[in-house]
C-alpha cells in the first residue's frame, strides 16, 4: 500500500502497524514532496534527508520485531524551528549560523519516545513575534490555498507542510495565537493546550510563561493523537498539569452544553473591527452548534484590562531573547525595539502582570459557571498578502497585527486551552476559522466539541488546488 496525501496521522500509524508500508517508503516519499514544495511553499527551513532517513531504517526494524508499539512508530512528522533537534541549530527564524544543538527539547524527546520520525524543522518569523512567516534569514513561506497569501505565523511553516499534505501532523507554537492563527488560515485543527502540557524545555518557561506548544493537523483526531504523544514534563517543569487522554475524548459526546458567542474583539490599544466575511463564518459555526442541541447565546468573557499584563511578559520574552542572540546587529529593527521596552518593563511592570493572572483567572473563571465554552473569531480578517506587513515600521506592525488578529492572545495570558477549528472560506477562497475555549486543563471538552463540528463539516476532505508542488513561487 503506498498511502496518498490524504492519510492522516492516524491512519499512517495504523498502515506501518500493519505492515501495508514501510517507514523509509514513507520518509522518502514525504522528502521528494518537502524538495518539489520548497520552490513554491517555503515551508522547512532544515530538512533532516538523511537522519530522517536512519530513523525510518531503525523504525522498521522495529515494526518487524514483536512486542509493543509505540503510537507513532515511524510515522515522519515536522517541528517548529523554535524546538531543540540535537545536531540540528535552532535559529527561531533569525539570520546567522547557529550552532548545532547537542540535546533533544522535552517535547520533540517525547515525540522520539512515541517512535516519531522527526523528518524536519519548520519555518517561523523572527522569534515567533508576528502573524506571517517572512524574513530576510529564509524568505517567505506560502500559503496552499493561494501562494500570494501568507500561510500566517509564527507556526506558518508548519501550518504550510500539513495544509499542503507534505507531512500528517507537525508541532507548532503559540504565543499570541501562533498555532490558532496559521491553523484559521490554512484550514486545519490547531490546538493550543493548557501551558505546561508540551513542555518547552530547556525553557521551564517561554516568553514569561505566554507561549505553549501545540498541534496542527487535518482533523481533531490527529492533532489529539500528536499531542498526547507530546505531552508530558521535564522533572524541572514550573507548570505540570495533570495528565489528560485528550485522544480518547474525540467522538464521545459532549452532552448540551452552554456555549457564549463572543464576538468582541478584547481590550486593545487600537482599534480592531470584526470583518464581516469572517464573522459571518463563525456565526454560521454558531448556529450548527445551535442545531446539534446545545444552547448558544452572544456572550463576551469580562477580559476587562487584560492586554495591560500581555505586553509586559511578551516584551521581556523578546528582550531574554535577544540577549541570548549570537549576531544581534542582524536582527530587525522591530526586535531590537520591542526588547528595548522588555527591558523597560522587566521590573516592576513584568512583576505585577504576572500577579494580575491569579485575578484573570478568578474574574474570567467565573464566567464557565454561566457557560461551559466560548466560541469566538480566532482572527478578524482572512490571511494577508505576502509582504504586507514585512517592511512596516513597529508601529505600524502593531496596528496591522492587532487589526487582523485582536481575538487569540487573551487565552496565552490565562495559560488556558483553545482549539481552532475550520470555519469556512471568504468569497475568495481564502480559508478562516473559529476557537473554541475553555477553562482550565479543558482540552478534552474542547475536542468533543470540535468533532462533532468536523462530523457534520467534514473539512478535512478539502484540499488546496491545483496541488502546491504544480505552482511556482509568486514574486
Amino acid at each position: 500500500m503506498a498511502l496518498d496525501r490524504s492519510e492522516g496521522l492516524a491512519e499512517t500509524a495504523r498502515a506501518l502497524a500493519a505492515g501495508e508500508v514501510t517507514s523509509r517508503a514513507l520518509v522518502e516519499r514525504t522528502l521528494a514532496r518537502i524538495e518539489a514544495s520548497q520552490g513554491s511553499l517555503n515551508a522547512f527551513r532544515i530538512v533532516r534527508a538523511e537522519a530522517a532517513l536512519a530513523e525510518a531504517d531503525v523504525a522498521d526494524r522495529r515494526l518487524a520485531s514483536p512486542g509493543a508499539r509505540m503510537p507513532l512508530l515511524g510515522v515522519p512528522v515536522a517541528v517548529k524551528d523554535d524546538m531543540d533537534v540535537a545536531g540540528e541549530p535552532t535559529a527561531f527564524g533569525c539570520c546567522g549560523e547557529f550552532p548545532p544543538v547537542a540535546e533533544d527539547g522535552e517535547a520533540v524527546r517525547r515525540l522520539r519516545a512515541a517512535g516519531a520520525v522527526i523528518i524536519g524543522k519548520t519555518n517561523t518569523c523572527e522569534f515567533g513575534q508576528w502573524p506571517f512567516t517572512e524574513g530576510p534569514a529564509f524568505g517567505a513561506t506560502r500559503n496552499p490555498w493561494s501562494t500570494e497569501h501568507t500561510p500566517g505565523g509564527s507556526s506558518g511553516g508548519s501550518a504550510a507542510a500539513v495544509a499542503a499534505g507534505l507531512v500528517p501532523a507537525a508541532l507548532g507554537s503559540d504565543g499570541a495565537g501562533s498555532v490558532r492563527i496559521p491553523a484559521a488560515w490554512t484550514h486545519l485543527v490547531g490546538i493550543k493546550p493548557q501551558r505546561g502540557r508540551v513542555s518547552t524545555w530547556p525553557r521551564g518557561e517561554s516568553f514569561q510563561g505566554i507561549t505553549v506548544n501545540g498541534t496542527l493537523a487535518r482533523t481533531v483526531a490527529d492533532a489529539a493523537l500528536l499531542l498526547d504523544a507530546a505531552s508530558g514534563n521535564h522533572a524541572q517543569d514550573p507548570h505540570q498539569p495533570p495528565p489528560l487522554d485528550v485522544s480518547g475524548a474525540v467522538g464521545r459526546d459532549p452532552g448540551r452544553l452552554r456555549i457564549a458567542l463572543s464576538l468582541k474583539p478584547p481590550f486593545t490599544a487600537v482599534p480592531a473591527r470584526l470583518l464581516p466575511e469572517v464573522r459571518t463564518r463563525v456565526v454560521e459555526l454558531a448556529e450548527r452548534l445551535a442545531a446539534l442541541g446545545h444552547f448558544v447565546e452572544e456572550a463576551d468573557p469580562p477580559y476587562g484590562q487584560i492586554g495591560l499584563t500581555f505586553v509586559p511578559r511578551a516584551t521581556a520574552g523578546i528582550a531574554e531573547r535577544v540577549g541570548e542572540a549570537p549576531f544581534p546587529a542582524l536582527l530587525d529593527r522591530r526586535t531590537r525595539d520591542a526588547a528595548r521596552l522588555g527591558r523597560l518593563l522587566g521590573g516592576a511592570p513584568l512583576r505585577a502582570a504576572r500577579r494580575a493572572e491569579t485575578a484573570l483567572h478568578r474574574r474570567i473563571g467565573s464566567f464557565f459557571t454561566s457557560y461551559d465554552v466560548v466560541l469566538a473569531p480566532t482572527t478578524a480578517a482572512p490571511p494577508p498578502r505576502i509582504g504586507a506587513l514585512l517592511e512596516l515600521s513597529g508601529f505600524a506592525t502593531d496596528r496591522a497585527m492587532i487589526a487582523a488578529c485582536p481575538y487569540a492572545w487573551p487565552w496565552n495570558v490565562l495559560g488556558w486551552p483553545g482549539v481552532n477549528v475550520p470555519a469556512g472560506f471568504t468569497p475568495d477562497g481564502l480559508p478562516v476559522g473559529a476557537q473554541l475555549l475553555g477553562p482550565a486543563n479543558s482540552e478534552p471538552l474542547l475536542v468533543q466539541v470540535a468533532a462533532q463540528l468536523e462530523a457534520e463539516l467534514r473539512w478535512a476532505e478539502k484540499w488546496p488546488s491545483p496541488p502546491v508542488t504544480a505552482r511556482s513561487a509568486a514574486a
